[in-house]
């Protein structure tokens, strides 16, 4: 066990991160791997958890050749030097680069190549746990997904308490013998992880019965949590077919054991219509009329649209992917939708990547809509400037383990048009303009006809009388501010860690300064 200290020492386990905060080691300046949503939900729990004086250490790998592309030309010179000085005096870091040539050189935290992927992260877990570990000592471990599935089980092996986070439920499995392969002794605590069949001994094991790694990770941690509470309630309950069977019962055992927890995400701190640089023009609660108005006619000249400050607007934030995502809702009614309203000029904005933009490009094509529809590949400052012009965001996701564009659209008073599912269901409610509660539109039927529903319902409370809509859309942006933040996720992490811990997070000195 680790020495009892006066703050607790937690080390985060995670394979990608967006930034770090100043302080963990001059390196963390320099370094940011993203793939999806983890690496920012691991940046603002480890700057949040910093800032307020926690003993926080984070684990990942030695991205070079991504860190190279981030930092480029002169900086780059500057890093290797700072790497250099921080081998030196790794013991002060509280930043642990694992290292490994699987990682030196690639270009993307994941690969299209499930064995690549595999590779990557068994060399990053063997790094953790026979290097990282032992030299952090930490009290906590809090492992993120797939990548990391294998430390749980390392950790109870240990007596070091472990929280395992499912942020995306992909994941990969590998024989003992592929994993010891690698470097990493698996006999040592074969038996606390999670196989296809059941493990009757370990030799029996070793060649052909697979571990599966993110089943692994729920199997063997003493507490596990969802990026939702609702999400975690739909897979315990077989709701998503494509849950397998195995993951659903170790999830289901959890929670009969009150060791599993639904915690929202949260948007990061700089979307904020007040301060956001990539907006034409910035607003608040009192203001956003103005200023909703003014980025709309930006935005609609920038894209070649009918310029109408009373046109309705809907705006596409999520990458376009027909298994999750619902854009097949929407090609299957963008051509009536557009037509419904066209003398309200209605408008759709889409800034987004994915297979299905095709379809869309060729809808619009087909019926000539170029001035009414706009097809964007994904530009972060083109999405940000688009939550601003826009009245309303489309997400008719199938499934949702958490999303956070429809928590990042009504703090801009853009309202969410979506499918009650997972943490959509946890951060929108239906709108009842008239008693001031909501704040979207949600359809329960996933189908193009439950989606044009919704659209009409957000019709509706757009023709509604200026003052009523104003009001609204005000009381929005203002609860979004409020509970749609890093401040309020962090501390739900904390009052976890701490329920694990059985003694508070933060104590002594930085506790009172904070």
């Amino acid at each position: 066990m680790p020495e009892t200290k006066e703050n607790p020492r937690v080390l985060i386990v995670t394979p990608e991160v967006t930034y770090l905060p100043p302080g963990m080691g001059n390196i963390a300046n320099y370094l940011s791997a993203k793939a999806g949503g983890l690496a920012d939900v691991s940046a603002a729990l480890i700057s949040k958890l910093f800032a307020l004086g926690a003993d926080i250490h984070v684990a990942m790998p030695d991205y070079r050749g991504i860190f190279h592309k981030n930092i480029g030309g002169a900086l780059w010179e500057i890093y290797k030097k700072e790497i250099e000085t921080y081998r030196k005096y790794l013991p002060e870091e509280r930043l642990h680069l694992a290292e490994d040539r699987a990682f030196y050189y690639v270009h993307h935290v994941y690969s299209d190549f499930i064995q690549e992927n595999l590779k990557i992260a068994l060399a990053f877990q063997r790094e953790v746990i026979n290097n990282i570990i032992p030299r952090v000592r930490p009290d906590m471990i809090h492992c993120n997904d797939w990548m990391t599935g294998l430390i749980p089980a390392y950790s109870r092996l240990m007596g070091i308490p472990s929280l395992f986070t499912i942020h995306n439920i992909h994941t990969v499995k590998a024989t003992l013998a592929e994993i010891e392969d690698r470097g990493i002794d698996a006999a040592a605590f074969w038996h606390n992880l999670y196989y296809e069949h059941m493990a009757i001994d370990y030799e029996q094991s070793r060649d052909t019965n697979q571990v599966d790694l993110l089943v692994s990770g729920v199997f063997a941690a003493h507490f596990v949590n969802t990026v939702s509470p609702t999400f975690l309630r739909e897979i315990v309950s077989g709701r998503h077919n494509f849950v397998s069977g195995a993951l659903r019962g170790e999830l289901a055992n959890k929670v009969e054991a009150d060791c599993a927890y639904g915690i929202l995400n949260a948007p990061d701190p700089s979307c904020e219509p007040s301060s956001d640089p990539e907006l034409f023009r910035n607003y608040t609660p009192e203001d956003h009329t103005e200023g909703k108005r003014a980025n709309k006619l930006y935005l609609q000249k920038r894209l070649g649209l009918i310029q109408d400050g009373d046109a309705p607007v809907f705006f596409w934030p999520s990458r376009l992917d027909p298994v999750q995502k619902g854009c097949q809702l929407l090609a299957d009614i963008l051509y009536y939708m557009v037509s419904k309203y066209w003398n309200r000029n209605l408008q759709v904005i889409f800034v987004a990547n994915g297979v299905f933009q095709k379809h869309f490009l060729s809808i619009v094509e087909f019926h000539g809509l170029e001035q009414r529809v706009a097809v964007c590949n994904f530009f972060e400052a083109l999405s940000r400037l688009a939550y601003a012009a826009s009245d309303f965001l489309l997400m008719p996701s199938g499934f949702e383990p958490c999303g956070l564009p429809q928590m990042i659209g009504p703090k801009y008073g853009t309202l969410p048009v979506a499918h009650d599912t997972g943490g959509i269901h946890d951060t929108v409610e239906h709108i009842n303009a008239e008693e001031d509660r909501g704040n979207g539109f949600l359809f329960e039927v996933f189908d193009s006809r439950g989606l044009m529903w919704a659209v009409d319902r957000a019709m509706e409370f757009y023709t509604m009388p200026t003052g009523i809509k104003a009001r609204n859309i005000s009381r929005i942006m203002k609860q979004s501010a409020a509970g749609f933040n890093h401040e309020v996720t962090a501390g739900r992490y904390i009052e976890l860690y701490e329920k694990m811990l059985q003694r508070p997070l933060i104590t002594g000195s930085h506790a009172k300064q904070n």
